[in-house]
């Protein structure tokens, strides 16, 4: 995006603590946003905090858990009380356990969606009634490519991220004549330590870029994985008035991977 782009606007993100979120945090403070980082992980929040000073942009993070409703209101409160009122929502905050879905747990099914989806909820509501009674502001979820194909071993993680794409959409046409956007970024492999976590061995990227027909997965066309910012850019795009007459709307940035579906 064009620097100064989003100068003067404040901006949540959520799940800023590393990978796609900080990319996103990087991204609208370098474009001149007010950005409010935040994460569970009060470690990485600081790390942000100091690379972000290094560099002049003006992040402020804020340590919550946005899966508990309480915490997601306080810290939109406190974002609006310390920097003014939020335009923009980034909802990036997730969480992946991976288990055959015979082999799933109730534990591992409930952590998933409290941070997938309740997350979501907790953190657009929150924004959202704020945003309606100013007539303006987009909201982005994050979700994944998971969400429109399955994958194996991630029923829980292909089920939140449908269902957070869902309600995005759902709160986006209810809020439509407020002038709120609600859209949502469908990321396929990217390269973060999340995806990183599930390779064994040296071969790991070899399964997303070539594909593995005994899964059922068919690799990446462009034949690279993404990287952070290239989902912080197509946010970024939904965020800006170049964006302005778009709502509702999934937009896949997975290389081909999910082969247009």
């Amino acid at each position: 995006m064009t620097t100064g782009c989003f100068h003067g606007n404040v901006a949540i993100v959520t799940g800023a603590g590393g990978g796609i979120g900080e990319a996103i945090v990087y991204g609208l403070a370098d474009a001149g946003a007010a950005v409010v980082a935040v994460d569970i992980d009060a470690p990485a929040l600081e790390a942000l905090e100091r690379g972000a000073g290094d560099k002049a942009l003006n992040v402020t993070v804020l340590p919550a858990d946005v899966s508990r409703p309480a915490q997601a209101e306080a810290v939109v409160e406190e974002a609006e009380k310390r920097l003014g009122p939020v335009d923009f929502l980034v909802n990036c905050a997730g969480v992946l356990r991976v288990a055959d879905a015979l082999s799933l747990t109730a534990e591992s099914w409930r952590l998933t969606f409290s941070v997938n989806v309740d997350g979501v909820f907790h953190m657009s509501s929150a924004v959202a009634r704020r945003m309606a009674a100013r007539g303006r502001g987009a909201i982005v979820t994050v979700g994944s490519n998971a969400g429109r194909v399955p994958r194996t071993h991630m029923a829980a993680y292909c089920a939140s991220k449908a269902a957070a794409a869902a309600y995005t959409k759902t709160l986006g046409l209810e809020l439509a004549g407020s002038g709120i956007r609600c859209n949502v970024v469908l990321p396929g492999s990217t390269d973060t330590p999340m995806l990183r976590s599930l390779w064994t061995d040296d071969t790991g990227p070899d399964g997303s870029l070539n594909g593995v027909p005994s899964e059922y997965r068919v690799g990446i066309p462009l034949r690279r994985l993404a990287r952070a910012s290239d989902i912080a850019n197509a946010v970024e795009f939904l965020l800006s008035d170049r964006a302005s007459h778009i709502t509702m709307h999934e937009l896949c940035v997975d290389g081909g991977a999910s082969l247009g579906s």
